[in-house]
């Protein structure tokens, strides 16, 4: 069973919660953030909606066939605020058949250091203590996401590795998983594999040298074993910490209930981030990659 803990305001995480960290790749921290810091964030990514998405470019997010990433506004969002819609967002004719607020996958991906509330939510000394704990040294924050999982068109998320997408020499990524609303079985919140993450990394998906993004297997053999597979329901205000190479999914949501998650990823500083990354800030940038405490 997936470790479950709460944060201690004098003492952080217990050595347990580290160890059970190291040993699963994933630990959930009950009652990290409040309820009235998830309806602020909730209320501030439905503001960033309305006025994002008239200059959106309609592109749909899907892990089943990364079609998003053969839009160059897909690659824009990493120095911006992007809107993302559900596959299902659309008819036959390419109109959205849900009101605007229904039909959105996610904001992408630099809501941390654009937006004030994002901002605010995303750096403090108690994020800062749980990297700590955890091994994370000198982290930056590379890259955040609010993801609504629509109700009845909440698209799956195939079983998947973050160091896939975003990756260092050596390994460093680590996904900050926040429930900004009740996550459970029925509206599709995380499941993963514990423990699977010591099999190293699967494939990379990068930049070739001909510009174009690509999926490269790095263990052609490798397979994760599927019996292994932990539902991970949470209530609001919980944060859930996994490894870059822990795999996890989600079921799409066809219930009438959203599943809102806001997710940062940090890496270590003392780590390589190679230009084959997708997400790359402009150069020169007023943007560098900071942490969890303003810098």
């Amino acid at each position: 069973m997936v470790h479950r803990c709460r944060f201690d305001d004098k003492h952080g995480l217990s050595a347990e919660a580290s160890e059970a960290y190291a040993r699963d790749g994933v630990i959930v921290i009950e009652d990290f953030v409040s309820a009235a810091q998830c309806d602020l964030l909730k209320q501030r990514a439905v503001e960033l909606v309305a006025e994002h998405a008239p200059a959106a470019s309609g592109t749909v997010f899907s892990t089943r066939d990364n079609r998003h990433a053969k839009d160059a506004y897909f690659e824009e969002s990493a120095n911006g605020i992007g809107v993302f819609f559900e596959e299902g967002a659309f008819d036959e004719v390419g109109k959205l058949r849900v009101p605007l607020a229904e039909a959105v996958n996610k904001l992408g991906h630099a809501m941390h250091d654009l937006d004030p509330v994002f901002n605010a939510f995303s750096r403090s000394a108690r994020l800062q203590a749980v990297a700590d704990a955890i091994g994370l040294t000198d982290p930056k924050l590379i890259q955040s996401m609010y993801i609504f999982k629509q109700p009845g068109i909440g698209g799956e998320v195939v079983c998947h590795q973050d160091s896939t997408f975003l990756y260092t020499r050596p390994q460093s990524v680590v996904g900050f998983w926040f429930a900004i609303e009740d996550a459970h079985r029925g509206n599709g919140c995380l499941g993963g594999l514990p423990g699977e993450h010591i099999k190293g990394l699967r494939e990379i998906y990068g930049k070739h040298s001909d510009g174009q993004l690509k999926m490269d297997r790095l263990q052609p053999d490798l397979s994760w074993d599927m019996s292994r597979l932990e539902w991970l329901a949470v209530p609001k205000g919980t944060l859930i910490v996994f490894n870059g190479e822990f795999p996890h999914l989600s079921e799409p949501n066809r219930s009438a209930a959203s599943r809102h998650a806001y997710t940062l990823h940090a890496v270590s500083g003392a780590a390589h981030y190679p230009e084959g990354n997708w997400l790359q800030r402009s150069k020169p940038t007023d943007l560098p990659f900071t942490g969890f405490v303003n810098e």
